[in-house]
């Protein structure tokens, strides 16, 4: 599957598509090649990191997984920029206990374009799967402007 990788303030990432869609975004170097959708990626992802890009992405993506790990996705899609969400608004939403939503979010296969760094802890930060964990999580909430939920 093609893959292409851009340098970011939480490391270098790689968007992987298949099928016209992108299936993946990973903490990795994995691959430079150039498709429109690769290319439409990484534009975008380099005008999110610019403060450029404060909508959703504009992207064609593919969440292999059950019916609920896409529900959980199309739940984080929704959290505008800036905005967190906990894990039980979620669950609410969905009808389902907070411990499923969080393994969902934890298996996000495309984090920052879905944005699971926008999902919270009742109590705190909540986990975080991608990069350096929460290291990574705090860098991609202070870079929304979400800073003042860390203090």
């Amino acid at each position: 599957m093609p893959s292409a990788q851009i340098d970011t303030i939480v490391g270098p990432l790689s968007v992987t598509e298949s099928e016209g869609a992108i299936t993946a975004l990973t903490w990795a170097a994995l691959g430079n090649d150039r498709t429109g959708l690769l290319d439409r990626a990484l534009e975008q992802l380099s005008a999110y990191f610019a403060g450029e890009l404060q909508q959703a992405f504009d992207l064609p993506l593919y969440v292999e997984g059950s019916p609920f790990q896409r529900a959980v996705c199309d739940a984080m899609l929704a959290i505008p920029f800036g905005h967190t969400r906990t894990y039980g608004d979620i669950a609410k939403e969905l009808n389902m206990p907070p411990q499923p939503v969080g393994n969902a979010c934890g298996a996000n296969p495309i984090p920052v374009i879905i944005p699971c760094h926008r999902v919270l802890g009742a109590n705190g930060l909540g986990g975080f799967s991608g990069g350096t964990g929460i290291e990574s999580k705090i860098t991609l909430l202070k870079h929304e402007g979400a800073a003042s939920l860390l203090i």
